[in-house]
């Protein structure tokens, strides 16, 4: 249970949790009601290097582990995090803002990449090549690559967390993990749980603290191999940049500017609820949300009308109140971003069908309401740009292949949406766009057992899955001469 005004340690290092070396703290702010949830440990480049000699150290020992040894402790830690499902869930909402319901099917979601990758640390598999050569023997062997640093994003800071985890440890590597200076008790409150099943000291290590002193540290040492980071375009740029020194593997889930198109073949009450669940969840700040609507001329005013209808049963309000259906924005520069781009879109054009204002109810967190923009053109901030908030702008094409040109004409490429009955067409559009993820009549396709990630300026590498796993692998070719 939450208790207001508490301190907490944030930092686990080698096995003990600590305060920061310079005592720094923290206040984490509940975002529905901008309370102070309690204060964290905030450190920085000292308690980084900490880390990452804990990491190092420890790496060994853990590497030789059967996978099966490894996988016990994923194995438990999913059991774990179910047990306490209602705990955590109410810690994420406390300092997230999503309601409970959203809050508790993240726990979920990120308990089912334990369980996924407690069984994936079995299949990493190696190969016999058959020689040209018959004096030769061949093997690919593979070897988990070193030590590596998790950064996790605020948006989903429970799922962000295991999806990261789950696959290093499966792997044999061990991990210094960063959470977001927003959402840091969600982190701390899961290591906490791989440290009650006796985890190994310095295998997995947890720094709280200042963001860009604690990235610069780890981008900056030899001994981080890989650099595994959820966040914006702009600052997966600033991370390659830094990792070039020391030629650090990375893994990048970067920026989204998600489309849905939606065909005149389309179930349109269907369509309409998807693009409802997609686009205002979590408040509209989700990496892969409905971000811009095209929908074929024909049913364009149909789907809007059935749109908006939907938009209306919404709920704003503190995410713990059961009624609440959705949450605050994570902090005021998110809520002024939000109320920016919705001012450049009227400013040029748009029209509001619902929506458009900061909300003021009788929580006094940073809201805005549920808003679909219309008549919106394509100089519009909210057409180029991620808004992360709830605000989804619709435009009207007429020839399919005019809305693929438009889904595919930004930088971005991690998801993509259709809506057909049309078999066909579902191919032919999924085959043009240039996208890592597509959900045809599917708003949610992420799952522990398929790989997520991006195209073009969305990052690279994949999360979940089989593929997920060889992110944290290096194959080791071994030739043997034989008399």
């Amino acid at each position: 249970m939450l208790i207001t005004g508490r301190k907490e340690k944030g930092i686990y290092i080698n096995g003990k949790w600590l305060d920061a070396a310079d005592g720094n703290t923290k206040g984490i702010i509940n975002p529905a009601t901008l309370e102070l949830i309690n204060e964290v440990s905030y450190g920085g480049k000292q308690e980084a290097l900490e880390a990452i000699s804990a990491a190092h150290a420890s790496f060994p020992m853990w590497a030789k582990k059967t996978a099966r040894e490894r996988s016990r402790f994923l194995y438990k830690g999913y059991e774990k995090m179910i047990e306490k499902k209602e705990e955590l869930a109410a810690i994420l909402t406390a300092e997230q803002g999503k309601p409970l319901s959203e809050a508790m099917a993240e726990i979920e979601s990120a308990a089912s990449y334990l369980l996924w990758y407690a069984e994936e640390a079995n299949r990493v598999y190696g190969e016999i090549i058959p020689s040209s050569k018959a004096d030769k023997r061949l093997l690919v062997v593979p070897q988990p690559i070193g030590v590596i640093a998790a950064i996790t994003p605020w948006n989903f800071p429970a799922s962000m967390v295991t999806r990261k985890l789950a696959p290093a440890l499966a792997a044999g590597c061990t991990v210094i993990l960063k959470p977001a200076s927003q959402t840091p008790l969600t982190a701390i409150a899961i290591v906490k749980i791989f440290d009650e099943l006796g985890l190994p000291e310095g295998v997995l290590n947890l720094v709280t603290g200042d963001a860009r002193e604690i990235a610069e540290t780890l981008t900056d040492h030899p001994n981080v191999r890989l650099i595994t980071f959820t966040g914006s375009t702009e600052v997966g740029r600033e991370l390659m940049k830094k990792s070039a020194k020391h030629i650090k593997k990375l893994s990048l889930e970067l920026g989204g500017h998600a489309p849905v198109i939606v065909m005149d073949d389309a179930d349109l009450d269907l369509a309409a609820e998807l693009t409802m669940a997609s686009k205002f969840r979590n408040s509209g700040q989700t990496c892969i949300c409905a971000n811009r609507v095209f929908v074929q001329k024909g049913i364009a005013d149909e789907f809007l009308n059935k749109l908006t209808a939907k938009v209306k049963t919404l709920k704003l309000g503190n995410g713990k109140d059961k009624e609440t259906t959705m949450g605050p924005l994570i902090d005021q520069s998110a809520l002024e971003k939000v109320k920016d781009h919705v001012e450049d879109a009227r400013k040029k054009g748009a029209k509001i069908a619902i929506g458009g204002e900061q909300w003021n109810g009788p929580a006094e967190g940073y809201f805005y309401q549920p808003t679909v923009l219309v008549e919106v053109t394509d100089s519009m901030k909210v057409m180029n740009e991620e808004t992360f908030g709830p605000v989804l702008p619709i435009q009207i094409f007429e020839e399919d292949e005019e809305a693929v040109e438009k889904a595919n004409h930004i930088q971005y490429g991690l998801a993509a949406y259709v809506m057909t009955e049309s078999t066909n067409r579902a191919f032919k559009i999924m085959e043009a766009m240039e996208y890592g993820i597509i959900g045809i009549n599917d708003v949610f396709p992420g799952t522990a057992e398929a790989p997520f990630g991006g195209m073009k300026e969305s990052g690279f590498g994949k999360e979940g899955g089989k593929e997920g796993i060889n992110e944290f692998i290096e194959m080791k070719y071994v030739s043997i001469g034989i008399s």
